[in-house]
């Protein structure tokens, strides 16, 4: 490879949330999505450039940023994005909290597919909308839609907005695209708005394609709002930069109506320049970044298959999230991640916090050196040689 990504970076006592939030020095923090890889050097000399400069103003958005933007979605993904459809704003979790403000009263009925990112919970709940689950099946080790539950959840006149994960967050699932216009279909049958959250749609694993919500058809656009930024692919949460594509021009000012109330329209000059030199200079190293994750979840499946046999991985298609089913230990999720937190310091995620058809699983952040991994999984098989 290219790109070193077995080089293990100290991160302690950067103000990192995800290593230094514990105070234990030997805590393995293997949970929040953020990666322990170092930037692409595009990007990270593209940043540098700008820091010489030293003056840090307020950032205009130029062109380039736009045509990056652009350019990428029709190379990587073959889908044309329009200039003026784009709107860009701080994350994809404020991205999300504008589509269900803008889109729906307080009270009315947003729709999720549990076990699905936590923060869609926050966003409808957070914002006086009820929340309005219809669980993904999980039958022989993979998830699919329960359709007949999601049409009559969508036929709710209550419910007005549905929020896709794709890929999903964290079944590992990657919609294909009969699946997404299934979805939209019964959405358009019943009124009900699309929000797409498609922050992961970059990491994506070998033999699975992911599928733009905006590339379906135009009727579906028209009826869409779609979420990306590049903050998971290129690892640039710190950066806080991401953009809402909104084709229907009646949705998109009333988006940009509260974009502009929350004053959450601005980007900073480092998230400009990170974005462009993600998009333009840097795609050889994510195609190796996800070779290396495709690689760690390799090694993670075949350790767990090996030591663990009746754990069961849940194949992953897209993102770097793991998900192991855990069941078979009669442990909650919480009684088995504050125990592995406890006795073996080792911090992964929940699987309650992706709502209550996650108890029994474990989130594992794969985006990581496989030594880190490995010592991850042995400190786990601790806790299971105990536990079993």
């Amino acid at each position: 490879m290219k790109y070193n990504f077995d080089e293990v970076i100290p991160r302690r006592g950067s103000n990192s949330i995800k290593w230094d939030t514990d105070c234990c020095p030997d805590m393995l923090p293997m949970w929040i999505a953020d990666m322990d890889f170092r930037l692409a050097p595009k990007i990270k000399e593209a940043v540098a450039r700008r820091l010489e400069q030293g003056v840090f103003g307020y950032a205009h958005i130029p062109d380039a940023f736009y045509d990056a933007i652009i350019n990428w979605f029709n190379r990587r993904h073959q889908v044309r994005i329009e200039r003026e459809w784009i709107l860009y704003t701080i994350g994809v979790v404020p991205a999300l909290a504008t589509a269900v403000t803008a889109l729906t009263q307080p009270g009315d009925g947003v729709l999720i597919q549990p076990p699905v990112y936590n923060h869609f919970y926050s966003c409808i709940e957070g914002n006086n909308r009820r929340l309005v689950e219809s669980p993904l099946r999980y039958e022989d080790g993979r998830y699919t839609v329960d359709w007949e539950n999601l049409e009559q959840k969508a036929s709710d006149p209550n419910v007005k907005l549905m929020i896709i994960c794709n890929p999903h967050n964290p079944a590992g699932r990657v919609w294909t695209r009969e699946e997404l216009i299934r979805m939209g279909e019964i959405c358009l049958r019943h009124d009900v708005f699309i929000v797409s959250d498609e922050i992961h749609c970059e990491l994506v694993s070998p033999g699975f394609t992911y599928t733009p919500f905006a590339s379906l058809s135009e009727e579906l656009r028209n009826h869409s709002v779609i979420c990306s930024s590049p903050s998971k692919a290129f690892n640039l949460a710190g950066f806080q930069v991401a953009n809402i594509f909104v084709p229907n021009p009646r949705m998109r000012e009333k988006l940009n109506a509260v974009l502009m109330g929350m004053d959450i329209e601005s980007l900073n000059c480092f998230a400009v320049e990170a974005l462009i030199a993600a998009y333009n200079e840097s795609e050889d190293w994510l195609d190796e970044l996800n070779v290396y994750i495709h690689e760690n979840y390799l090694f993670m499946k075949n350790f767990v298959e090996t030591n663990m046999p009746d754990l069961y991985l849940v194949p992953l298609e897209g993102t770097y999230l793991a998900w192991l089913d855990c069941r078979v230990l009669g442990k909650t999720s919480e009684e088995m991640n504050n125990d592995l937190k406890s006795k073996y310091c080792l911090w992964l995620n929940s699987g309650t916090m992706y709502g209550t058809a996650g108890d029994g699983f474990l989130r594992w952040n794969l985006a990581c050196p496989r030594s880190i991994l490995e010592e991850g999984l042995n400190r786990f098989l601790k806790y299971y040689q105990e536990h079993k």
